[in-house]
């Protein structure tokens, strides 16, 4: 008799422990928590620290808030002058909806990265030469005009767009060097 009450007070207390390590979650400084319950989104997000969930009820997804920095491979184009190009820049941006981000858009980075080749296609193609080469500035800020735009509605910032790197092909390099020894 005393055996069997004391198992069953074990077995209950055994299932109050995994109900409440089932429920609860971590969530680090830099993350956000969105509750999924039964598949319909909780409007506050989860700050840091413990998150207390019901268990087999609610789902929690984690977003992070850290800057990202996120290359964009060289891309080929030809500037409005005529001469082929090939530039490369990087992006960073910060998820600054968390709701949105999980809701809005499947793969967040991807389309970011997506928006900011054919943004950066666009503006190899609407700018001179000289342009890339000297007012990088201008063309940075331009480049974060056109990604801002569709990454605002997806709950992302864009912080700062940078070209990396303009590469002529040879033998544009071998005729402005005759050039400018012609010019001295």
């Amino acid at each position: 008799m005393v055996t069997a009450v004391v198992f069953i007070v074990v077995a209950a207390a055994l299932i109050v422990v995994i109900l409440v390590g089932a429920g609860v979650r971590i969530v680090q400084q830099y993350e956000r928590g969105i509750v999924f319950r039964f598949g319909r989104v909780l409007p506050e997000t989860r700050g840091p620290g413990l998150a207390l969930l019901v268990p087999f009820v609610d789902r929690m997804h984690k977003v992070s808030q850290q800057i990202v920095t996120l290359p964009i491979p060289a891309q080929d184009g030809i500037t409005r002058d005529n001469v082929t190009v090939r530039v490369d820049a990087v992006v960073y941006y910060r998820v600054v909806d968390p709701v949105r981000v999980a809701v809005d858009v499947q793969d967040y980075a991807s389309a970011i990265l997506q928006v900011a080749q054919a943004s950066l296609r666009s503006i190899i193609g609407k700018s001179e030469l000289d342009d890339l080469l000297s007012n990088r500035e201008r063309l940075n800020q331009g480049l974060e005009l056109m990604l801002d735009n569709p990454a605002i509605g997806w709950g992302i910032h864009i912080d700062r767009v940078e070209i990396k790197d303009v590469v002529l092909p040879e033998s544009m390099k071998r005729s402005i060097a005759r050039q400018a020894e012609a010019e001295r």
